[in-house]
């Protein structure tokens, strides 16, 4: 995974993880493709409905903030979402994303320049997203994290090392 394009979803600042995922459902539901059903429905009703795979987020400051749950990260993945653009991002949020295989960047001078609804392209290798009013640059992601992403998350990737290790060994 070292390129994607997407439509934008573009939100504000302070989208915490109550909006990223109903608090209300945080007990009551488990499975990630019925969490995808929930994303972000009492910011925007219409996300989980009409949102295709490989559309990104685009947010402002402290995106992920609030309680530590996973599921905020978990829905947005499952929704289909590709990556999430952000000024900034909780830590936790940007922990959560990764662990789930959800690509973050923080791309501050891009965010304001992003429409939403427009396409755009991330190069996650080179740090570069293209949108329509330019070219903008971001710290470009580390091999180990882009590997991590590639294998889905920390988990699978945890387990396709230790299955890599093992075959050497033999």
């Amino acid at each position: 995974m070292k390129e994607i394009r997407g439509r934008v979803w573009k939100y504000g600042d302070d989208i915490n993880t109550d909006v990223i995922f109903p608090g209300k459902y945080t007990y009551t539901i488990t499975n990630p493709e019925e969490m995808a059903r929930h994303a972000l429905e009492d910011l925007d009703p219409s996300f989980a409905k009409n949102v295709k795979k490989g559309d990104i987020i685009v947010a402002g400051k402290n995106f992920g903030c609030g309680s530590s749950r996973e599921q905020a990260a978990t829905c947005i993945k499952y929704a289909g979402v590709s990556a999430v653009v952000a000024k900034s991002f909780s830590r936790i949020f940007f922990r959560n994303a990764i662990n789930q295989g959800l690509p973050v960047i923080q791309c501050e001078k891009a965010v304001d320049r992003i429409s939403n609804g427009e396409e755009i392209e991330i190069d996650f290798e080179k740090g570069e997203l293209h949108c329509k009013e330019g070219k903008f640059y971001f710290s470009a992601l580390p091999k180990f994290l882009l590997a991590i992403l590639e294998d889905g998350g920390l988990i699978p990737h945890v387990k396709r090392s230790l299955f890599s290790h093992h075959l050497h060994i033999l």
